[in-house]
């Protein structure tokens, strides 16, 4: 532990590959090339997968409801839901309730492709995790978890 009057800088102590920030980049960097290697759809992307497997567990669902269940941003998911509706993965309609609301649904194809990825999804997964041990796996989940939950208003 430093001494507060050693006359050592901190900021020289300061490494920026030791930062949180720093290594959760890294990891996330790994986890991405890992998905894009073993998906096996080259122009799928990881955020795509997310939205595909939102609507799947949600049903035709708003681009609010997206933004709140993927974590994705309303201008990156309006771009996302353009691209998948592309490639013929998605449909829009509008909503029977409020015609200026626009709902997304997987199309047969969107179906077909989230049922043909989620086992390699699942590989994708312990890829990323294999070289932890069992416990350090719960671990990082429960730990990844809590960092990414809200905070509560102070």
């Amino acid at each position: 532990m430093q001494q507060p009057n050693s006359g050592h800088n901190k900021q020289e102590d300061y490494d920026v590959t030791e930062q949180i920030g720093h290594l959760l980049r890294r990891a996330t960097q790994r986890h991405t090339a890992i998905f894009q290697q073993n998906i096996g759809d080259s122009q799928l992307t990881a955020i795509q997968f997310v939205t595909l497997c939102a609507l799947h567990d949600r049903g035709p669902s708003s681009q609010i409801e997206l933004v709140e269940t993927t974590a994705v941003d309303q201008a990156t998911i309006r771009g996302i839901i353009n691209r998948l509706k592309d490639r013929g993965l998605v449909a829009l309609s509008t909503s029977l309730a409020d015609k200026r609301k626009v709902i997304i649904s997987l199309s047969p194809a969107g179906q077909e492709l989230i049922k043909k990825t989620i086992p390699q999804a699942q590989h994708i997964s312990q890829l990323t995790v294999e070289k932890l041990n069992p416990a350090e796996q719960i671990a990082i989940i429960y730990l990844l978890r809590k960092m990414s939950e809200e905070s509560e208003p102070q």
